[in-house]
């Protein structure tokens, strides 16, 4: 399975803006971007004006970054808003994969921490076993967390403090349960993120 190895908190001071991709780290003093909130590299403290095509760039790539997807995802996320009888935006098909909602549910710290957790079997959807990151959940689909332990509960509600709440999940924290209610709208996104750039990056 392709994985992105590059060095995470990079990725926030390249696109200038906190992207969230190490939980609680980045809450703390110790977060990368809160320290040097200018690009990596020899010249990243020089300004640099970009091109409609280098804004269209860039936001595509936070995008990528802040979901932890590759290219050809993308370009295949991208490939079925345009075909098929059934119309769905870029994010609502992005937003549906299942490390995005265990993330949303706080059952994980962060998409990264909620693709292991994926990876290694502990979450049953509608019954059955799911260890796909990707899994495209449904409206009346049930994500069930395996592990039961009393001390996830406090890890739960703090991740969920933390996240922005969206109105497409709900959560019972006692039972280790999201439903999915309705499927994902604008607002539910939580980061500053233009699709409209990112759409007109794929149709040139």
């Amino acid at each position: 399975m392709a994985r992105i190895t590059s060095p995470i908190c990079k990725r926030c001071r390249r696109e200038g803006t906190k992207l969230f991709l190490r939980g609680e780290r980045c809450f703390t003093p110790k977060c990368a971007f809160t320290r040097r909130s200018y690009h990596p590299g020899m010249h990243g403290q020089s300004r640099s004006r970009l091109t409609e095509y280098g804004h269209q760039l860039r936001e595509k790539q936070k995008v990528k970054a802040v979901y932890g997807i590759l290219e050809r995802q993308m370009r295949k996320y991208y490939g079925q808003t345009q075909k098929g009888k059934e119309k769905h935006s870029l994010f609502s098909l992005i937003e549906r994969r299942l490390d995005n909602v265990v993330f949303r549910s706080g059952f994980a710290s962060s998409r990264r921490a909620a693709r292991q957790m994926i990876i290694h079997n502990h979450f049953i959807v509608n019954g059955k076993r799911m260890n796909i990151p990707s899994y495209q959940v449904k409206v009346g689909d049930k994500i069930e967390f395996k592990n039961k332990e009393n001390k996830f509960i406090k890890d739960i509600k703090n991740n969920l403090k933390r996240n922005l709440p969206v109105s497409w999940i709900k959560t019972d924290i006692t039972k280790r349960v999201s439903d999915i209610t309705s499927m994902p709208k604008k607002e539910d996104i939580g980061q500053e993120i233009e699709e409209r750039l990112v759409i007109e990056y794929y149709s040139r």
